[in-house]
């Protein structure tokens, strides 16, 4: 069984020390919510960039420059804005 907190009439609620040890967020924190296929997930949005540290690591690829990056989102940003202007 999960844990669960009830809802105040203020539309409170206190996320139980299980969800807050498991997130490792506390008080002062930011919590965001998403919804993900019929759910709601709490996402932790205090986290450093270093607790993404190696998470898009895959060990067969090549690395790539930060200028290829820079590349990469300035191509994307002129697609969305193209496709943004082509629904007027």
């Amino acid at each position: 069984m999960g844990v669960e907190s009830k809802i105040t009439t203020k539309g409170q609620t206190t996320i139980p020390i299980e969800v807050r040890e498991y997130l490792k967020v506390g008080a002062g924190d930011r919590i965001g919510y998403e919804f993900v296929d019929g759910k709601v997930v709490l996402v932790p949005k205090n986290r450093s960039a270093l607790d993404f540290a190696g998470v898009l690591f895959e060990p067969d690829r090549e690395p790539v420059s930060v200028e290829a990056m820079n590349e990469a989102i300035g191509e994307s940003v002129s697609d969305r804005y193209e496709r943004s202007h082509d629904r007027d």
